[in-house]
């Protein structure tokens, strides 16, 4: 286990760097829209287009970990993700920008599944629980975090950058995670490893055909190509999942299939992140567009909600070995409440002022779960299947997000009496997706009870 003691804060600066991109651009999108002259369509695909790489390459890049070595694939990650951070500062044009951000997601989506697979490897059984609840709590902070680091630096317009400080802001940790990485444990799968590149072709196909129309689709009014995408998308992730038993070495390992607590967790991490990023976009959108809030009052007033998920994620490890699965259904819950009372509250100005501390209750309740879910469901997993859980967690998180926005958009723009009866469409859908969250974390109970525990693991194979 040498390399432990440095490992996350390796990995997690990575990780933080790599969610806070996510969502630290839907906050510079009018910025980037003014000073580059582009279009709508264009600022879109800069948004999606970071997502679109990430959640492409997740499955894939756990194979790559398992057949190369995961640090080998941290180090051209966090490399090529470095690299794309300092193109899209200095793009001249929005198509240069665009593909700036594909590079970048690219980086990203390379070294997500290895950060996963480091601490499965390289943390002691005894440390992993705090370990994964670490990791679950900067993942829901970086997610926050964006709009709120985006809003500062537009605001602040340091050395008149402006919205390319958004993209700069992040170089300086991942060069920091990139010189760290020399102190990462060599490990990697099982020897004999093969990538399955019929594999990776079809879930690169078929992620990318879900997650383009998804992004681009209701600013395009839904033409025939999104709705055929979506058809390409189903067929294509349909024939992957059927072939998995007669691949000599399949991407994801058949007893993923079969495993319960596998299944119920990649199908809960997508339902909330359904709800989570969604909910914060949409919460600056209306603040911004209906409500007249400049970019920086905006960010302060989510700023309850991220402070609140630090001291909630905190408390995660605690409260999950004493309530187990059963706190991820409240947090969802309380969630829920959230969402329905926001959408009384933020139409008024003394609602808004009461808005504040259920804010800092929501952001509690995201961060209890944001720490503890992933823990949960991967101490409930069995045998070969948690390696490509590794994988299957952040594809579910990205493509649960991008999905949400998608369709919690389309209910905040559908036809209202007014921007406040939008902004209540869209906190019902918000709710109604928290309390399915609540729904698909009940069955946990019955698969994980008590403490969370690591489950002995074969070792790993070290390298040098």
């Amino acid at each position: 286990m040498n390399g432990g003691r440095f490992l996350l804060p390796v990995v997690l600066s990575a990780t933080f760097v790599q969610l806070l991109n996510v969502t630290i651009g839907q906050i510079a999108a009018p910025a980037i829209q003014s000073g580059l002259g582009a279009g709508p369509g264009a600022v879109q695909l800069v948004l999606s287009g970071y997502t679109l790489a990430y959640a492409c390459l997740l499955i894939t890049a756990t194979r790559l970990g398992d057949r190369y070595g995961y640090r080998r694939l941290f180090v051209l990650g966090t490399a090529v993700f470095t690299v794309g951070s300092l193109t899209c500062a200095a793009a001249p044009g929005a198509g240069w920008l665009v593909a700036a951000r594909l590079v970048q997601g690219a980086g990203s989506g390379l070294v997500a599944p290895q950060v996963l697979s480091l601490i499965r490897t390289g943390v002691s059984p005894e440390r992993r629980p705090r370990a994964l609840a670490l990791y679950g709590a900067t993942m829901g902070v970086a997610s926050l975090a964006g709009p709120l680091v985006g809003g500062l630096l537009l605001g602040a317009d340091l050395f008149g950058l402006g919205w390319r400080a958004v993209f700069l802001v992040t170089v300086p940790v991942a060069v920091v995670s990139l010189a760290g990485a020399v102190l990462l444990p060599r490990t990697r799968g099982a020897d004999g490893q093969r990538v399955d590149w019929a594999g990776a072709a079809l879930t690169t196909i078929g992620f990318g055909a879900l997650v383009l129309p998804c992004a681009l689709g209701r600013e395009a009014g839904w033409p025939w190509w999104t709705w055929a995408s979506f058809a390409v998308a189903a067929a294509t992730l349909a024939c992957f999942v059927l072939t998995l038993r007669h691949r000599p070495a399949p991407l994801v390992h058949p007893s993923v299939l079969r495993d319960g607590t596998a299944r119920r967790g990649v199908l809960l991490v997508f339902v909330f992140n359904a709800g989570v990023p969604s909910f914060t976009y949409l919460l600056f959108l209306h603040l911004q567009s209906a409500l007249g809030y400049p970019v920086l009052s905006a960010a302060l007033v989510s700023a309850p909600f991220a402070a609140a998920a630090v001291l909630g994620s905190h408390a995660a490890p605690a409260l999950s070995r004493r309530l187990g699965p059963t706190m991820l259904t409240a947090a969802a819950l309380v969630l829920a409440g959230m969402a329905l009372a926001l959408a009384r509250l933020i139409g008024t100005g003394p609602g808004r002022l009461v808005a504040l501390p259920v804010l800092a209750a929501g952001g509690a309740a995201f961060g209890l779960f944001t720490a503890a879910v992933f823990a949960l469901v991967l101490a409930g997993v069995r045998g070969a299947a948690a390696g490509s859980v590794s994988g299957l967690l952040p594809t579910a998180q990205q493509l649960g997000g991008s999905l949400g926005v998608t369709t919690a958009g389309l209910a905040y723009f559908a036809p209202a009496d007014g921007a406040n009866a939008a902004f209540g469409h869209a906190m019902a859908y918000e709710a109604a997706v928290f309390v399915l969250t609540a729904l698909v974390a009940l069955p946990l109970r019955r698969t994980s009870s008590g403490p969370v525990r690591s489950r002995p693991r074969p070792p790993s194979k070290t390298h040098g």
